[in-house]
């Protein structure tokens, strides 16, 4: 099992800095085979053991790709997040590409949305031959925002039917707002949430509600988009923000983040990383790489400390609101481990 922090109330751990496996489906772009093993790689040796992927992604490319490039590494040292929701239906005949939904591949197959039982247990048992794998770690409902009641009614319960028999070690929902996932923390027994973009240096609105009630309910929170598609890593006139450019408010704030942390010697993007494990619900982030640059760079700036002093002057100039909570130690999470 890999060290690190435990999920919810079950067996399930995960390191601090997670492996976000989008962009191994050619997520925007093509990413060769060999710099995606590569990528997996380097993950590994910077101590990262929670890969997180998704039939969506690429077609089942992703999957594919990770559970190849995790094949003879010990199981019991790594945790596999995927996903349930929207079943791959082959098509006659290949049709075009897949960039109308982001991804580099050629269309062999379409997505249809089934939040039913047999739905979601015939979703996951083709992400586990994709992935090699006989049980994966945890299993998200992936994105129910337009099929709330089927996701309530038909899929969370075979969710907790799967976890009994073991095929998933934990389970959750994982999504781009927050008030649905307050309400799966609230109405069911999932272990854990998958909260994309909505709580980050530049947006708090997780915090409203859905934080401080997974806290008080033993649910983990794991952080995605922590740099909300772009404009916390690279701030600049056509960055992006939720995969749209970003509004000028939103930009002259990011830019002023910027030069604070860059007054404490401190990069954005560490900040960025640092930043949503000030709340003791949040177990990890998840971070998007395709190649062994990025993830690398992702593990050296979540090992950068980060002074007091900085969540001071953020909240001094009004960037931070007073009762945000932050991180208390200056020193990275300790399983932001240096390469091996």
């Amino acid at each position: 099992m890999p060290q690190g922090r435990r999920i919810g109330r079950s067996r399930v751990q995960v390191s601090a800095l997670g492996f976000g496996a989008a962009p191994l489906g050619n997520l925007f772009a093509e990413v060769g085979d060999v710099q995606a093993r590569e990528a997996v790689d380097a993950a590994w040796g910077a101590g990262v053991r929670h890969f997180d992927t998704a039939p969506h992604y690429g077609l089942g490319l992703s999957e594919r790709r990770l559970g190849d490039a995790l094949s003879g590494r010990p199981r019991a040292e790594f945790a596999v997040s995927t996903k349930v929701g929207r079943l791959l239906r082959a098509l006659p005949e290949t049709s075009g590409d897949d960039l109308s939904d982001g991804f580099a591949v050629p269309r062999t197959h379409e997505r249809v949305w089934d939040f039913s039982a047999h739905g979601v247990r015939a979703s996951l048992e083709a992400s586990l031959t994709r992935l090699g794998l006989d049980h994966v770690d945890i299993v998200y409902l992936h994105d129910p925002d337009d099929h709330e009641r089927e996701a309530f009614d038909a899929a969370y319960p075979e969710l907790e039917r799967m976890r009994a028999e073991g095929l998933v070690g934990a389970i959750g929902a994982g999504m781009n707002q927050a008030a649905m996932l307050e309400r799966f923390v609230r109405d069911t027994d999932v272990d854990v949430v998958l909260l994309a973009g909505r709580y980050s240096l530049l947006d708090q609105s997780g915090l409203a509600g859905l934080l401080p009630e997974a806290a008080r309910r033993g649910v983990s929170v794991v952080a995605g988009g922590v740099f909300n598609s772009g404009l916390l890593a690279d701030p600049r006139p056509g960055a992006t923000f939720d995969y749209a450019p970003a509004a000028p408010e939103l930009l002259d704030r990011a830019l002023r983040m910027r030069a604070v942390c860059e007054a404490a010697g401190v990069p954005l993007r560490a900040a960025a990383l640092r930043f949503p494990f000030g709340h003791p619900a949040v177990a990890g982030v998840l971070v998007g790489a395709r190649s062994a640059a990025e993830i690398g760079d992702a593990a050296a700036l979540l090992r950068t400390p980060v002074p007091a002093a900085l969540w001071a002057a953020l909240r001094a100039e009004g960037l931070l609101p007073p009762d945000v909570p932050v991180p208390t130690s200056d020193q990275p999470d300790e399983q932001a481990k240096e390469p091996s």
